[in-house]
């Protein structure tokens, strides 16, 4: 029995969960929505769901928590708004043990879906002033909101400026384009289907960014090779294709989204896929320092703990026999809220590892510390991973997945490279 859900109310739940869109969503094609605020949920691929339930013990750290699966619902209210609903799989309300949904709001208070070209938002400010904008004739309304959302889904590099007032983390939350246009092709495939079906399997997961106030995620799609061995030939030659134009043919790994908070400028950077497949070599070594900088600094205190986590996640998957995380991406995470300040005659343990830039003479009485300097790196997307276990491939490989094992090696490589070249 999957461990589904936690500490909440059966009734409440049996009403349903209505989901929200996952707003640190910076690549994949596959739509992630929020359960909660520890909790994500995307559509049941049977791979993937496959290799989450086998997943070898050396690997979990690496992974995102898997924590079952949810029923999930097409729905539209009164208003005409078009809802996505969990509920427990098969109307099963035993499993309500081990996910915290305690901080689910009460329906009317939670984001919904327009039928439209967008979405909008209620009972948040930013989004009150955006709609607000747009208060004209319904007609005009629509085909503006039509055409602002074509520009955002070919913007390869965009920049927001975060309002000064109130709250970083709660203004950085709502300009994700990428998750804007995940969330509206998903709505779109399910309307069309509705009348055929409107019953949908959601895997539950692990929220990786729960823990950061600003989060700041590099997702990099690995391996020389991303089609599996059942893809149709024309997906085949796509894939092949893409590999060969992008650095993912000479260093196996490419950049596929990136979310970054520009301290300097009070600005959020994103990069999509798209830019990410024109990148050179050198092209892809400045995007990784650019994820890195926060527009005054380079967060160099980041390094050494990347690349131990890197080289530890390298050394776990040569020693699997038979994964091919084929299309599989790796996610760097870490806080981008800035530094906080502290006295330089502070304890001396309040002063451990200051960086460089911190001693400048412009720092006068004060040294900037890093606050905690975790960062995540995780594997995910296994809806075309195979290995020998499975049973039911034509094509059965033998060691490790090279491909994957070349990617991380250059990556790991050229963060060293950066770090040197920062430090000369």
């Amino acid at each position: 029995m999957s461990p589904a859900f936690g500490a909440m109310e059966v009734e409440h739940y049996s009403k349903g969960v209505l989901l929200e869109p996952f707003v640190h969503q910076v690549g994949g094609h596959s739509c992630v929505l929020r359960f909660n605020d520890k909790t994500i949920c995307k559509p049941l691929i049977q791979r993937e769901h496959q290799f989450y339930e086998t997943l070898p013990t050396e690997m979990r750290k690496f992974t995102p928590q898997y924590e079952g699966v949810v029923s999930v619902s097409f729905e539209e209210d009164e208003d005409g708004n078009l809802c996505l609903i969990a509920y427990p799989l098969n109307g099963d309300h035993d499993n309500l043990e081990n996910l915290d949904n305690s901080d689910c709001e009460p329906k009317s208070k939670l984001l919904r879906w327009t039928n439209k070209k967008t979405m909008l938002l209620e009972n948040e400010k930013i989004s009150k002033e955006w709609v607000r904008q747009h208060r004209k004739e319904e007609k005009m309304k629509s085909h503006k909101l039509e055409e602002e959302f074509e520009w955002l889904k070919k913007s390869e590099v965009l920049y927001y400026t975060v309002e000064k007032k109130g709250n970083v983390s709660s203004q950085f939350k709502h300009h994700n384009p990428w998750s804007m246009k995940c969330h509206q092709q998903q709505l779109q495939r399910m309307k069309e289907n509705a009348k055929h079906r409107n019953q949908y399997k959601f895997i539950l997961l692990e929220n990786l960014t729960s823990r950061y106030e600003v989060p700041c995620v590099l997702d990099l799609k690995m391996g020389t090779r991303q089609h599996g061995a059942d893809a149709a030939e024309e997906k085949k030659a796509n894939q092949i294709r893409k590999c060969q134009q992008s650095t993912s043919a000479v260093i196996g790994v490419r950049v596929c989204g990136m979310q970054v908070y520009q301290a300097g400028t009070g600005q959020l950077m994103f990069m999509n896929k798209y830019h990410g497949r024109k990148l050179s070599v050198q092209g892809f070594k400045e995007a990784l320092y650019q994820f890195f900088h926060n527009g005054k600094y380079l967060r160099r205190e980041l390094f050494e703990s990347v690349i131990k986590k890197l080289t530890e996640l390298k050394s776990v998957l040569e020693k699997q026999e038979s994964y091919r995380f084929y299309s599989s991406s790796l996610l760097i995470i870490y806080d981008g809220k800035e530094r906080q300040e502290v006295a330089v005659d502070s304890d001396p343990e309040d002063l451990e590892d200051l960086s460089e830039e911190s001693s400048d003479e412009s720092a006068g009485a004060y040294a900037y510390k890093p606050t905690a300097s975790t960062v995540d790196v995780r594997m995910i997307d296994f809806a075309h991973t195979t290995c020998k276990y499975y049973g039911e491939d034509s094509v059965v490989h033998e060691g490790q997945d090279t491909g994957y094992v070349f990617g991380l090696q250059n990556l790991i490589d050229i963060i060293k490279e950066i770090r040197d070249e920062s430090s000369e």
